[in-house]
């Protein structure tokens, strides 16, 4: 049996099958890797200071993106009249999820750093699925024996605290920590806004140490060609997205929401015109929390903008 929409002889619905990641094949062993993009999920939420619940992020998110794997042949967008993700160019693999010990911040970052090691060796892009915004922590430290990169962060929240009472690898953290980093020659943090989780001496450390900081309104009134040229020109881009630079009206599944935030295609368009720009050599998503928002919608933007990422820097890559 055969036809528009069908695969192996079945029509493969959304709702039918295993929940990988946009239903792409599963990679036990990681040692086998042998794909252009390999996913993985990073279910931790220990560094959470509010809501926590982002532990379950990667099981939403990965039954969100059945969504959009109806079997056809990569995913048409006649805007921009590109197949994306077509399968005769591309591959993708999930490789399952790094190991979380409860309670073990420092053993459960230590698992993520290794999966993301083991794509990195294997040559594919690292795509991990959060989990809380620490999680970016391991990942960053994974790219220590890589050329140099650039993170530009989408988030609501600047991220920068250095220390707490103790706490070094919370979800307040990441970008301090990354920005320690001799490898790390620069951050973009886009979407910041409103009353923040980082005091007003963190934003002038975070300029004084190399961060470019822009809002949401800031944005919005230099435009999108303007914020992406004051992204080095030469960088390699890791891209961090936090779901809670989205606004609560279409993201409410998160632990952190902060009204006045990003609606889809204006994120969409960044990232695009990122990918057109600079070599994406690295992408994580956090933050869904899925058991805030009984519709599903969070996942599935978190689902449809990851999906829409993945294919964007695959096919603008030279």
């Amino acid at each position: 049996m055969a036809g528009h929409g069908y695969q192996g002889g079945r029509l493969n619905l959304p709702f039918v099958g295993i929940c990988t990641f946009g239903k792409y094949p599963y990679v036990s062993d990681w040692d086998a890797i042998s794909a252009d993009v390999a996913v993985m999920g990073a279910p931790f939420d220990a560094g959470t200071q509010w809501r926590s619940g982002a532990r379950m992020g990667p099981r939403g998110v990965r039954e969100a993106s059945t969504l959009f794997a109806f079997g056809h042949a990569g995913a048409y967008d006649f805007e921009d009249d590109i197949t994306y993700l077509d399968p005769a160019k591309v591959s993708i693999v999930d490789i399952g999820d790094a190991d979380i010990i409860h309670t073990d911040t420092e053993q459960s970052h230590a698992n993520i750093e290794f999966g993301v090691r083991k794509m990195l060796a294997a040559g594919a892009l690292p795509v991990v699925i959060g989990g809380d915004h620490s999680i970016n922590i391991p990942c960053i430290n994974a790219f220590d024996d890589q050329d140099s990169i650039h993170i530009v962060q989408i988030d609501a929240h600047l991220d920068f605290v250095d220390e707490r009472h103790g706490v070094r690898f919370g979800h307040g953290n990441p970008m301090r920590r990354a920005i320690e980093k001799s490898y790390v020659t620069g951050l973009t943090q886009i979407g910041i806004r409103n009353v923040s989780s980082t005091a007003r001496e963190g934003y002038v450390e975070a300029r004084a140490m190399g961060s470019d900081i822009q809002s949401v309104r800031h944005l919005r009134q230099m435009g999108v060609a303007a914020m992406v040229d004051r992204i080095p020109a030469d960088a390699r881009i890791y891209l961090t997205l936090d779901i809670d630079a989205f606004d609560p009206s279409i993201a409410p599944g998160t632990g952190t929401p902060s009204h006045g935030g990003f609606l889809y295609y204006e994120v969409l368009e960044l990232i695009d015109a990122i990918a057109r720009r600079n070599p994406v050599v690295g992408i994580d998503l956090v933050e869904v929390a899925p058991d805030y928002d009984p519709t599903g919608g969070t996942s599935i933007l978190a689902a449809q903008i990851l999906l829409n990422t993945i294919g964007r820097v695959l096919h603008h890559r030279v």
